[in-house]
């Protein structure tokens, strides 16, 4: 077997173990008997005792939501660092993050009244970040209507800009709890997980992911720059457009349940390509294999560190993130 098979199969083990331990920990810790008793149970009448209950309806859904939170921000920062052929770029650079934090506090702040019920919060974050990346996308687009790298990596500054001003306008108009809510939600937190949440994000993270794979081959041909993955066959502009629509998708998505979670994105594809290349379909299976155990492991240590109280889990990814990222430019002498 190859070095990317092994060490799929050691990331899986390492995943499904930190999952079993995220299940267990808590302010209430749930024994190995109680999670057997309680799978034991589906589809049956039977009622769960309150052991039971917490991992069957918290615990459970949460530790699943944030492992696929954590694959779609690798996935995401693997697809946006192959297309700026640039190993610093992160998903959020495109205004995705910032504009979801911009909906969600003027959901807190104004109280929308939306009859969404509990999809309220999420929709308005939804609808934020992808009418702040159609902006960035808008401004990136010259007179003949190409979309241009550069003019789109600026964009994207102006307008995370723009909408993080929005936020802070908001943050100080808001009362008490409600600047509070904008706080910690811009902070990343996935304690608002549950099934429906999970069935969503899920659903948008496996379709993403299998448009991707399709293009791995031709984000590789990008990788010899622009001219010369036209001449091998590669529809430039609709790779490009494809690829940002997944990465506004994925993110907006991911954001919209979770808040803004930050470094994952960053971090993760970077260090991957030190192991094993620039190949991008063994990129995006492995990167988002350690995205999910990166943000487990993450949300494990928000819930347990300071138990029964709860740090933001973008708290940790950050303290996480920047000293890797800082480790990574020493390491390349700030040269990529």
């Amino acid at each position: 077997m190859t070095k990317a098979v092994w060490i799929f199969i050691l990331g899986c083990g390492v995943l499904l173990s930190v999952m079993l331990a995220a299940v267990k920990l808590g302010a209430v810790e749930v024994n190995t008997n109680e999670i057997l008793q309680a799978l034991s149970k589906l589809g049956t009448q039977e009622s769960l005792t309150t052991n039971e209950a917490i991992f069957m309806n918290i615990r459970l859904p949460r530790v699943l939501l944030t492992a696929v939170v954590g694959a779609i921000l690798a996935l995401g920062g693997v697809l946006l660092q192959a297309l700026f052929l640039n190993p610093i770029v992160e998903p959020g650079l495109v205004g995705t993050s910032s504009g979801a934090a911009f909906g969600a506090a003027l959901y807190f702040t104004l109280g929308v009244n939306l009859p969404l019920g509990e999809f309220g919060l999420p929709f308005m974050a939804f609808l934020g970040g992808v009418l702040s990346t159609a902006l960035v996308f808008l401004l990136s687009q010259n007179k003949k209507g190409k979309l241009a790298i550069v003019a789109l990596l600026l964009s994207g500054l102006a307008i995370n800009a723009l909408f993080l001003s929005g936020v802070g306008f908001l943050s100080y108009l808001a009362r008490d709890p409600q600047a509070r809510s904008i706080t910690f939600w811009n902070l990343g937190t996935t304690s608002g997980a549950n099934w429906d949440n999970l069935k969503v994000v899920s659903v948008a993270f496996v379709i993403c992911l299998v448009i991707s794979l399709r293009y791995a081959k031709s984000l590789n041909a990008l990788i010899l720059g622009e001219d010369e993955a036209v001449y091998l066959g590669v529809n430039v502009k609709r790779l490009k457009f494809v690829i940002l629509f997944l990465n506004v998708l994925m993110i907006a998505v991911a954001t919209a349940f979770t808040g803004v979670i930050s470094f994952v994105g960053l971090v993760v594809p970077h260090l991957v390509r030190m192991f094993l290349g620039s190949e991008n379909k063994r990129l995006m299976w492995i990167s988002t294999l350690v995205g999910a155990v990166l943000l487990c492991l993450s949300d494990l240590l928000s819930r347990t560190l300071f138990a029964p109280a709860e740090l933001p889990i973008g708290i940790l990814t950050t303290l996480i993130g920047v000293p890797v990222f800082i480790y990574l430019l020493r390491k390349n002498n700030y040269q990529f």
